[in-house]
């Protein structure tokens, strides 16, 4: 698979993410359409969603609910594209979005194969190729990342790390769409420095690849670990997004948390 058919792939998945056209995000300025969640939407994303912000680096495509779209385009028409993801700017659009009883929620950095660098990575342990059957007794705290209890339908393949027969890591994909299938990862903190997580999550990504699906990888900007993990692996940033929720789905959040 090419670089360009991954980028492609990715945009059109966007796309139909929050409801504009892949051929959006290429544009050199800002776009603001109505949000809407395709029915081939990646499947952890939950409604309601009032806004969401996606750039893959040249402007800020920004899907808004009637009830804020005049706020939200003041807001890309304020800063340059690469600001809006920042505060002290974030806080002018949580401020206004205040009395519709809303807010910014989710920011997120994603990433997708560079095929120029990606390539099976070793680290000295045992590794192998995991499937559904694999991760009926992983779904486990320690796996967290590699896999969803609540979406166990969606784990389909993954990869171990093994130490005498002991599994001390583990990257798993769910099918979250589609063409792409998400890495989450996961390392036992005494195995950790060992280039296991990266040994894992190349290994996993040739796997998606061959199955003719993109790898996609996701961290929070501030997750250095996870950044430096999907670079290793043979990864690049390829996109940010920022949510806008309401008050109360937030205040849940962070109260099941």
């Amino acid at each position: 698979m090419r670089a360009e058919d991954i980028l492609q792939i990715a945009m059109e998945q966007s796309a139909e993410d929050i409801g504009c056209k892949a051929e959006d995000f290429m544009k050199n300025q800002n776009v603001l359409v109505p949000f809407r969640l395709g029915k081939n939407a990646r499947k952890y994303l939950e409604e309601p969603i009032l806004a969401n912000f996606v750039s893959y680096g040249n402007n800020v495509v920004a899907a808004a609910a009637g009830d804020i779209q005049e706020t939200v385009s003041e807001y890309v028409g304020k800063y340059a594209f690469y600001h809006l993801f920042e505060t002290p700017n974030m806080h002018w659009l949580d401020d206004r979005l205040a009395g519709n009883g809303y807010k910014v929620c989710f920011m997120a950095e994603y990433y997708l194969p560079d095929i120029s660098r990606l390539h099976a990575i070793s680290c000295g342990y045992e590794l192998r190729i995991l499937g559904p059957a694999d991760f009926k007794s992983l779904y486990l705290p320690e796996w967290g990342n590699a896999l969803c209890e609540k979406r166990q339908h969606l784990d389909v393949l993954g990869v171990g790390a093994y130490a005498d027969g002991k599994l001390v890591g583990l990257a798993g994909c769910s099918a979250d769409c589609e063409k792409m299938w998400q890495i989450g990862v996961d390392v036992l903190p005494e195995y950790r420095r060992n280039k296991i997580a990266c040994a894992l999550t190349s290994r996993l990504a040739c796997e998606i690849l061959e199955r003719d699906k993109v790898p996609f990888y996701c961290s929070a900007w501030s997750n250095i670990r996870s950044v430096r993990n999907a670079i290793k692996s043979g990864f690049l940033p390829a996109w940010v997004e920022m949510t806008v929720k309401p008050d109360t789905v937030i205040t849940q959040f962070n109260e099941n948390h």
